[in-house]
């Protein structure tokens, strides 16, 4: 007798056609001056071969890296911004095959699980638009009211995805051998080893490669036409 499935969603360009650095820019940059916004994404464009070499070898050290442009700011300042950028910038660009496939599965009564790298302020507004009420995601610390720009914990990449999955499938009594999983990065491959059902979206040819192998399935989503 098998136990209650669930299904698992990497977010970032999984089911939201972006990723963190986009999210970064919009989010720091969202009350700065046209020339202000200019002078910071020059500053930041020069750190990119840095943030290439960390991600090349580690996605979590990218991370660590990268989350440092929010130090500063308050906990409110990040999620009011990130709510506004979740209606003007993020809506428009989740993918009408993800938002179908997480509404199938929480229509047989599956519990739907983002889990993603992406700090929970942002990825909350977009749980909550696809009504999706499980979210694993790290945290930033936080330091006499304000963002440090360190995460409160470990960054949520690579094995440590699939500690999660495994972890909250024991907690929360859910059998991953009946389970899905959706993910677009080899960065992901620990958490769609977990699940009996991955599937791999819009893959790289290494990820493609590997599927192929593996027999999981591949699927090609798009973006919304207005994106």
């Amino acid at each position: 007798m098998t136990g209650r499935p669930a299904a698992f969603f990497d977010l970032d360009g999984t089911v939201v056609a972006s990723d963190i650095v986009r999210y970064g820019v919009e989010i720091v940059t969202a009350e700065k001056s046209g020339w202000e916004r200019r002078l910071w994404i020059a500053g930041l464009l020069s750190k990119v071969p840095w943030y290439l070499f960390l991600d090349s070898f580690s996605r979590a050290a990218f991370q660590r890296a990268f989350y440092r442009v929010y130090g500063g700011m308050t906990p409110e300042a990040l999620e009011e911004r990130a709510e506004a950028m979740f209606h003007h910038y993020v809506r428009p660009r989740v993918r009408p095959e993800a938002e179908a496939r997480i509404r199938r599965h929480a229509a047989r009564g599956e519990p739907v699980v983002f889990v993603t790298g992406s700090v929970e302020p942002i990825v909350l507004p977009v749980a909550r638009h696809l009504g999706v009420r499980h979210v694993l995601a790290p945290r930033l610390e936080v330091e006499d009211g304000r963002l440090t720009g360190e995460l409160a914990g470990a960054p949520l990449a690579g094995r440590r995805k699939g500690e999660a999955v495994a972890a909250w499938a024991e907690e929360h009594g859910v059998d991953l051998e009946v389970s899905a999983g959706y993910a677009d990065s080899v960065d992901d491959v620990p958490m769609l080893e977990r699940v009996g059902r991955p599937a791999v979206v819009n893959p790289g040819r290494r990820l493609l490669d590997l599927a192929v192998a593996r027999g999981w399935e591949i699927l090609r989503w798009g973006l919304p036409e207005a994106a």
